[in-house]
């Protein structure tokens, strides 16, 4: 077909006021004036193209008999387009794909703008953080991967025992000392080492009281026999469960690659090196110095209250919360710092010439802190208008500050809770009677729909390169 007869055709079809479109067996007949309402979208190119050779640059096919169009895209999203022709404005609707709504709504040549404001919050909201809408489901799938991978480990360190003499006996005690709940005996085992850790705690808090401070005929203050009899059983408890649970480990070389373990090693390890230093100082009064060391030394005692965490699902959730939240916990701190930094300089301008307690910087900035995580101790405090204002701003702006954060740690300590309950549900499920039998039962298809839909976001994001980033590796590569 010659131009000039595409351009009549051209011509016939604004005088017809209908084009024929066809988009993936979605046919429709629009009106040309539609179109022209929005020239720069690619229907409404269409209608100033006057050669086939224009025409197949914005469709994939064309059939100048029937004067149709052809689009190789989803009929599915057509109606969306359409609706925008007639009325103006694009809506999304709530199971759509916003990253596939905004790659067809891109091909079509309609921007973003268009998003009526019904629909826009949401669809940039969705586009901006997808995982927002469904952390839920995704914890849930992270959580099934991770306690797959943590079981695994399990199983993996429990079929060591079946070469080793007595492997099922060392199991068994292995499981009873290593995974509380597991059995009655574990359970037993789990209240006698919590009692012991709390009774440590509570003597040396009651040893502190003046009530219970003896004092020699040298004037040095000395331990009450009583508590020293609570205070070696404690030490001898925690060293004959260190030494067990070393003892029916499946691996001794990762043995103390465990931190719960190494919290254990620190809780007796003060005692026996105060031990020490005490039988150095007795045998050389040139070394009386070292005695202090062995004061600090029994104050690590307070330590022991970390111990619980082997039987405490929360304290375990939370130390791995802390482990995977660095930057949350960096931004809050740096928010903090950067706050603390301004407040406590307009307090110091303000108050050093009439308050002594804001004379300096220093002294501002220990003020600052106190205001700004709402603490208020009430020492130091402001006493001119200007600086109640700076207080009031000061206590505001750390609201703010601490409640930005709390959101996103407090979503990854959920997270890590489920998982944690979910792997404990796992292992008390474990049944190693007669040796190794199977795996426990994990849902496997959940794990590998996880890892295919990681595979499919990595790509994905892949793909969003901009042309830029995409000639900058071809460049580097």
């Amino acid at each position: 077909m010659t131009g000039q007869s595409l351009k009549a055709l051209s011509e016939a079809n604004f005088e017809d006021n209908e084009i024929s479109i066809n988009v993936g067996g979605f046919k429709k007949k629009m009106r040309s004036n539609t179109l022209l309402r929005f020239p720069e979208t690619r229907l409404g190119k269409l209608l100033s193209c006057h050669s086939k050779e224009s025409i197949l640059e914005l469709c994939d096919d064309y059939d100048d008999t029937k004067n149709e169009f052809y689009f190789d895209r989803n009929p599915e999203l057509f109606p969306y387009v359409l609706h925008f022709y007639n009325t103006g404005k694009l809506h999304v609707m709530g199971e759509l794909c916003v990253f596939s709504f905004s790659q067809e709504i891109e091909y079509w040549g309609i921007n973003e703008f268009f998003i009526d404001s019904c629909c826009s919050y949401s669809y940039h909201g969705r586009k901006m953080e997808p995982d927002q809408e469904k952390w839920e489901e995704q914890s849930d799938q992270e959580s099934t991967t991770s306690s797959f991978d943590e079981i695994l480990a399990f199983y993996n360190d429990a079929s060591k025992f079946d070469k080793q003499p007595f492997g099922n006996i060392r199991r068994q005690l292995w499981l009873a000392l290593d995974n509380p709940g597991y059995s009655v005996l574990s359970r037993i085992f789990s209240v006698l080492s919590i009692v012991v850790v709390l009774g440590s705690i509570v003597t040396m808090c009651l040893n502190s009281l003046p009530d219970f401070q003896i004092v020699d005929s040298n004037g040095n203050p000395e331990e009450d026999p009583r508590f020293e009899i609570v205070e070696h059983f404690g030490i001898a408890w925690f060293t004959f469960e260190l030494v067990a649970r070393f003892a029916v480990a499946p691996d001794f070389l990762k043995f103390f690659k465990h931190a719960l373990n190494l919290i254990d090693l620190m809780s007796i390890l003060p005692f026996y090196i105060t031990l020490i230093v005490n039988l150095v100082v007795e045998s050389s009064p040139t070394l009386a110095n070292l005695g202090r060391v062995a004061q600090v030394l029994r104050l690590m005692r307070i330590f022991r209250i970390l111990k619980l965490a082997r039987h405490s699902t929360g304290l375990r959730s939370l130390g791995a919360t802390l482990k995977y939240s660095y930057r949350e916990v960096g931004l809050l701190l740096l928010y903090l710092s950067v706050g603390i930094s301004i407040f406590s300089v307009v307090a110091y301008t303000i108050e050093k010439e009439e308050n002594e307690g804001l004379a300096t910087i220093p002294a501002c900035w220990w003020w600052a802190t106190v205001s700004m995580t709402t603490v208020g101790y009430g020492d130091v405090v402001p006493g001119s208008t200007a600086g109640k204002l700076t207080a009031s701003a000061c206590i505001l702006a750390g609201i703010l500050v601490v409640v930005l954060p709390i959101t996103l740690i407090f979503n990854k300590f959920s997270h890590f809770y489920r998982r944690q309950k979910q792997l404990e549900s796992a292992m008390r499920s474990c049944d190693f009677g007669d040796g190794m039998k199977e795996v426990p039962s994990v849902n496997l298809r959940d794990y590998y729909a996880y890892k295919v839909k990681s595979l499919m976001a990595s790509l994905t994001n892949m793909s969003r390169s901009t042309p830029s980033e995409l000639s900058l590796n071809d460049s580097l590569h």
